[in-house]
């Protein structure tokens, strides 16, 4: 043991207490910084698609006049220079994946479909109503749920509905989450004949028994067709859903699944740490917190899908993802273009999205506002002329500002210090703040803050310095989020 480690261990208590973290953190070896750094961190933190995130968001149900005001004036400001993004909750499943925490509804009956199909064209009527001009569809996301739950005919009448009265961006970008057990080439050729170029397959793990315990079971060789019919058809990207900290995980088995992954090369990968909510979601109780991985198997998990992603040539795109170097994810992250919304990371820098279909999430620059979660609560709303309004949020000149801030951190991996932005942080956040660059993952200079290539890893953790609306209210509503790693 050298002697300052010796020093530390032994004067820690009692002498130099603001610089023992700098010469502990200096004296460790990279493996012992590592699991410093990883025990340290690995604590609730938001995954930030937006900001406020939605626990801290008004506690009154907003005034849906007030909401399509600034609908309005967002579409105003940026559809003919940014056009606009959808999202389409489409939530229907035959079968229940225990592992899940989205909204669905579970039937084999697909005569829901027309009636639900119905309600979101009535929906977006509403919306169109507001707009002096056609909307400029920039990205369209179909998300679930399960989309290809659909007939093929089916989505193509819901999509013509949508188009109609609006303009596709010249540079748009559509995309829709299929299930290999249920995409079908007919599914395909239609979406992408819609102009749709990027699909995302739910893989999650490819180990026989994760996958009947989940629920979830697609053997490889339907993941290959469906991958490959993508491509065949002209798809150019395709991106897999992987899950870690299952129940029955192992460094072993995940290693596997990548292995398996690797041999289809996927132009994306979401690498997602599991959320074990039981009292949330009931179908996760069909398994205990005895079959899954401890804290520290889990983040060996992550680890080892964190290598091996970088081994096949994939790169770190702010959390959860990774990309190839020839997709535009990739590409707009080296250009300093990425943006992050409700839908994750996108290359679309657009101001207004547009939720629609039961829980979806709609963000119009100055304000958020989510739609009801049943689908029949939904159905009479919509179809009756009125929005089916959750809860929402409008952000303050505060809220604006630390917005910027913490999208800046996800999708640039950088930060401007203004005046304003250091006149809002607490003295707190600036200790907290000189504590990362002494450890390694922020590089601090009067006006400008830059995250370091170890400091990647822990981008949720940056970003909650900047959370005001999380710091003012912890320890407790910090409970409601999944770990950071």
């Amino acid at each position: 043991m050298s002697f300052y480690r010796l020093l530390y261990i032994i004067y820690k208590p009692v002498v130099f207490p603001e610089i023992c973290l700098e010469l502990s953190i200096s004296v460790m070896t990279i493996n012992e910084q590592q699991e410093f750094l990883i025990q340290k961190y690995n604590v609730p933190a938001p995954r930030y698609t937006s900001y406020p995130t939605v626990p801290f968001w008004d506690k009154e149900i907003p005034d849906t006049k007030r909401w399509l005001q600034v609908v309005k004036r967002t579409f105003e400001e940026s559809n003919a220079t940014k056009g606009i993004s959808l999202y389409l909750h489409l939530p229907f499943c035959e079968v229940l994946c225990t592992y899940c925490g989205c909204n669905t509804r579970i039937t084999k009956n697909h005569s829901v479909e027309e009636g639900y199909i119905d309600a979101i064209l009535a929906e977006w009527q509403l919306y169109l109503n507001q707009f002096t001009e056609k909307p400029v569809i920039r990205e369209l996301h179909l998300g679930g749920g399960t989309p290809t739950f659909f007939k093929p005919e089916n989505l193509r009448k819901l999509l013509e509905g949508i188009y109609a009265g609006s303009e596709l961006h010249s540079e748009k970008e559509f995309s829709f989450e299929g299930h290999p057990n249920n995409t079908t080439t007919a599914h395909l050729q239609t979406l992408y004949d819609l102009g749709f170029r990027r699909v995302s397959y739910g893989i999650q793990d490819f180990d026989p028994k994760v996958q009947l315990t989940i629920n979830r079971i697609q053997p490889f060789e339907k993941v290959k067709h469906v991958t490959d019919e993508a491509r065949r058809i002209g798809y150019e990207s395709v991106n897999f859903d992987l899950i870690y900290g299952l129940p029955y995980q192992t460094q072993q088995s995940v290693s596997e699944t990548i292995d398996k992954v690797a041999e289809l090369m996927p132009d994306r990968i979401a690498f997602y740490s599991y959320a074990h909510v039981p009292w949330v979601k009931p179908g996760q109780r069909s398994y205990s917190d005895k079959d899954l991985p401890d804290n520290a198997e889990k983040r060996a998990l992550y680890e080892l899908g964190l290598q091996k992603f970088k081994a096949l040539g994939y790169s770190d795109i702010g959390m959860d993802h990774f990309a190839l170097p020839e997709d535009t994810l990739y590409k707009a992250l080296q250009q300093k273009e990425l943006h992050r919304n409700f839908m994750g990371y996108t290359t679309c820098q657009t101001d207004l999205l547009i939720g629609l279909g039961t829980s979806s999430i709609s963000d119009a620059k100055y304000g958020y506002f989510q739609n009801l979660k049943k689908v029949e609560a939904y159905k009479e709303a919509v179809l009756g002329g009125e929005l089916a309004v959750l809860k929402g949020h409008f952000l303050t000149e505060e809220d604006l500002m630390l917005k910027e801030a913490i999208l800046s951190i996800a999708c640039k991996g950088q930060l401007i210090l203004g005046k304003k932005l250091k006149a809002l942080l607490p003295y707190d956040a600036f200790i907290e703040l000189n504590k990362m660059e002494e450890e390694g993952l922020i590089r601090l200079s009067e006006n400008e803050l830059s995250v370091t290539a170890l400091g990647k890893a822990f981008t949720r953790n940056i970003c909650m310095v900047f959370d005001l609306k999380l710091r003012n209210n912890e320890p407790a509503e910090q409970q409601i989020f999944s770990k950071a790693i």
